[in-house]
């Protein structure tokens, strides 16, 4: 059993890490996701080649990819360790100490990892010519996807899991990692409410902008 749960407890560890560098990646693909509200394609299709041809980006790329699988994988193992601890702990008498975001973890991880699918599809695939379409006119193919209801409907869903997702990912990363304070522990969960509401909005925002004034 204290195998188990140290297994467990790294697994977790370097979840967290994963995760946290995952953090760091989001505002910046926000960033130039913003670029699609300009009427010019150029900056967002120059900024789209830049990150694809970028050695630094490359290198950075391959790492963000090892991370998201990393993450992913961990993930799973973790959530299946606790469903089969369950029984333990029900038998027991104890009731689960799990929060409510803990225990929906795999469900929005699973909606995200679905949407990362289709991202992949629709983008990076398309930039290393498995599916057809101009990987330097990566606006347009946005655009055209935004024009799509249901795919926008589901892209909307998809960061509503993100953002339960990221706020408890992001103050639970900061626990495992051992870095509670009495100060500062209260500090990041006030910016982990801000940036899971404001990461996703801003995703969100784009594809609405885009249907009210393009």
């Amino acid at each position: 059993m204290n195998k188990v749960i140290a297994s467990s407890i790294s697994k977790k560890f370097v979840m967290a890490l994963a995760g946290l560098f995952l953090l760091t990646f989001l505002p910046v693909h926000l960033g130039i996701n913003f670029m699609l509200l300009n009427p010019d394609p150029e900056p967002f299709n120059s900024a789209a080649h830049f990150m694809a041809n970028f050695a630094v980006i490359k290198v950075v790329e391959i790492i963000l990819m090892l991370a998201i699988l990393i993450h992913i994988i961990y993930g799973i193992i973790v959530q299946i360790q606790n469903w089969l601890a369950r029984p333990t702990r029900y038998k027991s008498g104890n009731k689960s100490e799990t929060s409510f975001f803990s225990r929906f973890m795999i469900w929005t991880g699973g909606t995200i990892f679905i949407f990362l699918i289709i991202h992949f599809i629709n983008f990076y695939f398309m930039k290393i010519g498995l599916v057809d379409g101009d990987p330097e006119d990566f606006y347009s193919v946005a655009y055209q996807l935004f024009a799509i209801p249901g795919y926008v409907i589901f892209y909307w869903i998809c960061f509503l899991g993100l953002g339960f997702h990221l706020y408890h990912a992001f103050s639970s990363a900061f626990q495992t990692l051992g870095l509670n304070h009495r100060i500062w522990t209260p500090v990041v969960n006030v910016v982990a409410v801000f940036y899971a509401i404001l990461i996703p909005a801003g995703f969100a925002s784009i594809p609405l902008i885009i249907w009210l004034f393009k």
